[in-house]
């Protein structure tokens, strides 16, 4: 099997990859989304498109100087026709998770990949999310139970643990609402030839 760059800082990504059996390396883009983030909104552009952009940025900046396919990701969080950053402190988090309850969110969540400097292939999902009607007691227990983690995640939740606890109803892939469309990356990763078919 062929080595694959993630360009993603992204603890989740890399286990999700490292335990499906794909063989990777980390190169963080250190990219700067202001700008597509200005534009997007400027342009009037989804969050798909979004999201997309940033996946795509992020694998061709890595791939520049790279052989090897280099996988980008992003995910953008939207809710009513409003696209939501990660919180800056756990006040903002505590507000991101009061405005989210009783609504659905969507998770525009893009995947791409570039070989030097060459875009190879792309992926977009956008699981919806459905929380329930939290009470501000549950929400204080929550952000006091995982802490500062929460303001490394749009959202202000970690699916794959307690916060699965935050939702009434999912639709879309679990992989996805974690930040990764997993099961189309690998089929593409068969495709060439990383993986084993």
């Amino acid at each position: 099997m062929a080595l694959v760059t993630l360009a993603s800082g992204s603890a989740a990504r890399r286990v999700m990859l490292l335990n499906a059996g794909v063989p990777i390396e980390v190169a963080v883009s250190d990219l700067d989304e202001t700008q597509y983030k200005t534009a997007a909104r400027t342009n009037h552009d989804s969050a798909e498109m979004l999201a997309l952009s940033l996946a795509t940025a992020k694998a061709l900046r890595v791939s520049a100087t790279r052989s090897t396919i280099v996988i980008g990701a992003d995910q953008v969080l939207e809710c009513d026709g409003i696209w939501y950053e990660k919180p800056r402190n756990l006040e903002e988090a505590r507000a991101h998770l009061q405005t989210l309850r009783r609504r659905t969110h969507r998770l525009a969540t893009a995947v791409a990949c570039a070989c030097e400097g060459k875009l190879v292939w792309h992926h977009v999902e956008s699981p919806s999310l459905t929380m329930r009607d939290l009470s501000d007691a549950f929400i204080d227990d929550y952000i006091e139970a995982e802490g500062a983690p929460l303001l490394t995640t749009v959202g202000a939740y970690f699916f794959e643990g307690k916060g699965a606890q935050l939702f009434e109803t999912v639709t879309g892939s679990h992989f996805t609402i974690l930040g990764l469309p997993l099961l189309p990356l690998l089929g593409f990763l068969r495709q060439s030839g990383v993986l084993a078919s």
